[in-house]
């Protein structure tokens, strides 16, 4: 185990190739492969370490999740100052990179409380940048938000895209095509008014 000595770059360094080790074998073999042995054996390093810098697995899958959804949510903010926020957001759902990994967390999730926890929270805010994204987009195009409430279009979208990633991954294709043509249709209807960028932010 690390001695007092050991510099906070060293701490640092270890529990950052836990952490990826853990999402690594999460991505490549589900989450049950997930051990703390496993893990260890990835990382490099003595299993003994795992518990060192993680009291608990669970802490371990939370720290992997925090840090994985931060990368998200920035990417997705992104889309609030884009010329296409929907495609910011079809783009990203439609990602395996992070479909799979939130695939496995909410599989997780079923089975340990913390997790379950953490990804909540992670889902709430993940739906307020997507809503606040299509609120945007529907308000510029006219679009009577009241008739459309933005929370469900977001939701169809980003739903729309986990079905096809969800189905891909074990070869469903039947009708994919037919629903790809259909969002790319409606994402070329559906684009903000142009907008111009200043020091304070979008203006139209």
């Amino acid at each position: 185990m690390p001695t007092k000595r050991a510099t906070k770059v060293d701490d640092t360094g270890t529990r950052l190739r836990l952490m990826e080790a853990t999402a690594q074998i999460i991505r490549e073999e589900g989450y049950a492969a997930a051990t703390s042995r496993r893990v260890a054996a990835v990382a490099g390093v003595k299993s003994t370490l795992v518990y060192y810098y993680f009291p608990t697995m669970d802490d371990l899958f939370v720290a992997v999740m925090r840090a994985g959804g931060e990368k998200a949510l920035d990417r997705m903010r992104q889309a609030l100052t884009a010329d296409d926020p929907l495609r910011v957001l079809w783009e990203i759902n439609t990602d395996p990179r992070f479909t799979q990994l939130n695939t496995e967390f909410m599989a997780l999730a079923n089975h340990r409380k913390p997790v379950g926890a953490e990804l909540k929270a992670f889902a709430e805010r993940v739906r307020d940048i997507e809503t606040a994204a299509v609120t945007l987009v529907l308000r510029s195009c006219g679009v009577d938000i009241a008739e459309f409430p933005p929370v469900v279009v977001s939701m169809l979208l980003t739903g729309a895209a986990r079905i096809l990633c969800n189905e891909g991954a074990v070869g469903m294709k039947q009708g994919h095509a037919e629903l790809r043509t259909f969002v790319e249709d409606l994402m070329s209807r559906y684009r903000p008014a142009a907008v111009t960028r200043g020091p304070g932010g979008l203006r139209e």
